[in-house]
């Protein structure tokens, strides 16, 4: 039961968890520009602000696990750990069970 909705539901996470982590990077990009260029962040959007760096934060973390534990496991470990960065912790599942796999 456990495995099938799991296999269900994977693609969609993937997606959402792409979508919004390029967003979080994109909303990132644009304070910092604000910030640079006009000497302020934007009024009203602190939690915001504070919820996408939370998510890339964490997102950093699992891409440099990641990057670790893929170097002995994966051909290409850094293009992994770009994966994971993007999908999150779907990524470090696929790499954990990638290694059961292969033992």
């Amino acid at each position: 039961m456990l495995v099938t909705l799991e296999t269900k539901l994977s693609p969609s996470i993937k997606v959402l968890a792409t979508v919004l982590t390029a967003s979080a990077l994109g909303l990132e990009l644009w304070n910092q520009y604000e910030w640079w260029a006009h000497g302020a962040s934007l009024q009203g959007w602190g939690w915001v602000f504070a919820f996408e760096r939370f998510v890339l934060i964490a997102h950093g973390i699992e891409s440099l696990v990641a990057l670790v534990y893929a170097a002995s496991r994966h051909p290409s470990p850094l293009r992994y750990s770009v994966y994971t960065f993007f999908v999150g912790t779907i990524g470090l599942i696929e790499l954990f069970r990638l290694e059961k796999t292969n033992e």
